[in-house]
């Protein structure tokens, strides 16, 4: 993202300080490379144990509240997520000689790269979604599990790559989940020393720019990638410059690089389907070595028969249909927020419904819409704040709306159903949220008695009770027609095709030669 104060490439932060960004490499490849090929490098037991021992393990959810598991299909199979982070700790001698700054040695890790990876029930398609280092989110309570150190909930937002630090991969688990709704099975965490190895490993990675390309301005920001028009297989050093390049990929900003990652994701997974030199065992055992030194995983994806299981899995699907998205969103200020379009992008992956748009008609056991477990209370105990989110960017807000909707739910024997008065929102569509999960039975139950569907129901910690906010979706009127379902990817996830081979990144004119 682009900065209020000069920085130099890939500037981040530690505390009130950034860090620098050109760190910010895609280690969601090292893991991809361990899934895909750890068991094929044919070791012996010893050898087998040794590859274990590498791998390091951490809890999986450091928060208090947990997701429920999604309903099976009816075929008995569950979707499985798996949530990608790239540390950028700088915490060894590779680290450091790959750019590490001196003066960041050994500081708080941060999640600089986030990416939830969705491998559909029926394993037909995979989806992942983007989460850019700089959105702003509220983390939650986590409790460290090594010592014990309880961090609290962040006052306000923050930003998301805050969440390792607040005791390790797990809150950043927890911090997806309260945000997404998402069930999270699996984390993979990998920091950025093995990437340059494993590049020169598979034999390099084809990727493409529409101009010739130097990353570095005048003042010397830029990762130093240079490359000429066109295709070019990188490895080694090289791919790691593409992989955080900022300066050079149109407008400069996270957002472009995440792209420009993306591309490299969907070309390595081609290459690992076909690239012929992957079929010795000793650059396999090579490239095993180096992908599970790099990995800190939950316990679930302790030993390399779990990865080996998990690479099975995902190698039942073909490139055509993997979709890379990045999670929709606005700027506020030099950081960014979730957008409704990102709520829309989640719940497709909460409800396995395919990104690229090409799902077989399903058959589920689960309900039409799902309902909580914890029962409502009666109503006339039920309180129910209604505020007016009917305001719109080219329209003022629909008067009384607020009132009205009040009077309604106090008609429908919501006795302690009162009016916002002072609140004047925003909303696309009409809300019911609520705070915490014991509520969730009471939320729902407002949302029945007035038409609006289960899918807009939300948890938020913006709220301290069951609040329904009128949405610009019902400005007139006392009964609420709910819009009709989509089940389309939102524009702005700018997807990506996992075989589209023909994907240039834009290089801006500032940076050609």
């Amino acid at each position: 993202m682009q900065e209020a104060v000069p920085a130099t490439e890939g500037d981040g932060g530690h505390g009130s300080r950034r860090a620098p960004r050109k760190h910010r490499v895609l280690r969601w490849s090292a893991a991809t490379l361990a899934v895909l090929i750890l068991a094929a490098a044919g070791t012996g037991y010893v050898y087998y144990r040794h590859l274990n021992a590498n791998i390091e393990q951490d809890d999986l959810n450091l928060g208090d509240n947990k997701v429920a598991e999604p309903t099976p299909n009816a075929a008995g199979q569950t979707p499985l997520n798996i949530l990608l982070i790239g540390s950028d700790a700088r915490d060894s001698k590779e680290n450091q000689e790959l750019g590490g700054a001196r003066e960041t040695f050994g500081s708080t890790p941060l999640a600089d790269v986030q990416m939830l990876l969705h491998l559909s029930a029926d394993r037909s398609n995979l989806s992942v979604v983007s989460m850019p280092r700089d959105t702003l989110v509220k983390i939650p309570k986590c409790t460290d599990p090594d010592d014990g150190k309880v961090y609290p909930a962040s006052e306000g937002r923050v930003m998301t790559n805050q969440s390792l630090g607040h005791g390790g991969p797990g809150c950043t688990v927890a911090t997806w989940q309260e945000l997404t709704g998402i069930h999270i099975d699996h984390f993979v965490m990998v920091d950025f020393a093995g990437v340059v190895s494993m590049a020169d490993a598979i034999g390099g990675v084809p990727v493409c720019v529409d101009a010739n390309i130097h990353s570095r301005d005048s003042q010397g920001h830029g990762s130093g990638l240079k490359l000429e028009k066109g295709t070019t297989s990188v490895k080694g050093e090289q791919a790691l410059q593409w992989l955080r390049t900022r300066y050079g990929f149109e407008d400069g900003s996270d957002l472009a690089r995440a792209k420009a990652q993306h591309m490299y994701m969907n070309s390595m997974v081609r290459e690992l389907r076909a690239n012929a030199t992957l079929s010795s065992p000793n650059k396999l055992r090579k490239l095993a070595e180096q992908a599970t030194g790099a990995l800190t995983v939950d316990s679930g994806l302790g030993s390399v028969k779990e990865l080996y299981d998990l690479s099975n899995e995902l190698r039942k699907v073909d490139p055509g249909r993997i979709t890379m998205t990045t999670m929709p969103n606005r700027y506020v200020g030099a950081r960014v927020e979730p957008t409704e379009d990102a709520e829309q992008l989640f719940r497709l992956v909460r409800d396995d419904i395919a990104l690229d748009g090409k799902d077989a008609k399903k058959t589920t056991t689960a309900k039409a819409e799902d309902t909580s477990d914890d029962p409502a209370a009666a109503k006339d105990e039920i309180g129910v704040l209604v505020q007016n989110g009917t305001r719109t960017d080219t329209l003022a807000a629909a008067r009384g709306r607020a009132s009205t909707v009040a009077g309604l739910l106090t008609e429908k024997g919501f006795e302690k159903a009162v009016s916002d008065r002072s609140a004047s929102l925003s909303e696309a569509k009409t809300l019911v949220r609520y705070p915490s999960a014991e509520l969730e039975g009471d939320a729902q139950a407002v949302a029945k008695s007035l038409g609006i569907p289960m899918s807009s129901v939300k948890k938020s910690t913006d709220v301290s009770g069951v609040t329904l906010v009128v949405g610009a979706d019902w400005r007139e009127g006392t009964t609420y027609k709910a819009p009709k379902k989509d089940d389309s990817t939102p524009k702005t996830a700018e997807a990506l095709n996992g075989a589209d081979d023909t994907a240039c990144m834009h290089v801006n004119p500032g940076f050609t030669w």
